[in-house]
């Protein structure tokens, strides 16, 4: 969905119309715009039109929000992070030597006996294409 689109506004706003495009602020209002995007999502990615891919990108902004105001997820430590990254990307221990050094260093780090440096940070966020703030 990051490609340029070109939408047309008139079909746009058709389509806008069957949901409320604007900050969710209830529950009703977000299990209603989740549905429409589950919705779109079901059509399949490569089957919407430019209006449906723009529709389903601001609604998607608009769920993320909302789950950020009410349903933070817990900050996890560094160590934690790094792990879930790993688990989640098929990742093991051997695929931090070149970012961390060493199995002792790496090891220590999972553990959580060894912080992360900034300059490590800054390469493991490369890595998993985050950013370093997670490692920190």
């Amino acid at each position: 969905m990051s490609a340029l689109l070109t939408v047309d506004p008139r079909k746009y706003a058709r389509l806008a119309s069957r949901v409320v495009v604007k900050a969710i602020e209830t529950e009703e209002e977000y299990d209603h715009m989740v549905a429409a995007v589950e919705h779109l999502i079901n059509k399949g990615e490569e089957r919407l039109s430019p209006e449906e891919s723009a529709l389903l990108e601001t609604m998607a902004i608009l769920i993320q929000a909302y789950d950020d105001r009410h349903h933070p997820l817990p900050p996890l430590a560094p160590n934690e992070m790094l792990a879930y990254l790993m688990k989640s990307s098929g990742r093991t221990a051997a695929d931090l030597l070149p970012v961390l050094g060493t199995r002792g260093r790496v090891s220590e780090v999972l553990s959580g006996k060894r912080s992360i440096s900034k300059e490590q940070a800054k390469r493991l966020a490369s890595v998993f294409r985050v950013t370093a703030d997670l490692f920190i």
